[in-house]
């Protein structure tokens, strides 16, 4: 079998892996696959500062679900991918680093 016999044969019998690999799951915004939550929590002391992480995200491109100053899974989910996305220690928590990144400033005590 000649050198460019095996490339098209390699091609040929990845193409099909290639297809299959695009879903949510290995996409570069999985958290998009979390479904929206379905209840409206209440407004916590922090729900402003929140809101406004999760319209960032959203203009970054990440889906943090609702702005409605939950931080429950999908922004959660969304700010791990954001984290991961600036090489930054994927935590999914909102430390200094990310927040500087995000460009959102933390709220006065």
């Amino acid at each position: 079998m000649g050198m460019n016999t095996r490339i098209v044969l390699l091609i040929a019998l990845s193409a099909p892996l290639a297809s299959h690999a695009a879903g949510a799951f290995t996409s570069l915004n999985p958290e998009a696959a979390i479904p929206d939550p379905v209840e409206v929590s209440s407004p916590g002391p922090h729900s402003d500062f929140i809101s406004r992480v999760q319209e960032k995200l959203r203009q970054l491109g990440f889906d943090a679900g609702p702005v409605n100053g939950d931080f429950g899974e999908k922004t959660q989910a969304a700010l791990a991918q954001f984290q991961l996305s600036r090489t930054i220690p994927a935590g999914g928590q909102l430390d200094d680093l990310t927040l500087a990144e995000l460009g959102v400033e933390r709220e006065a005590l």
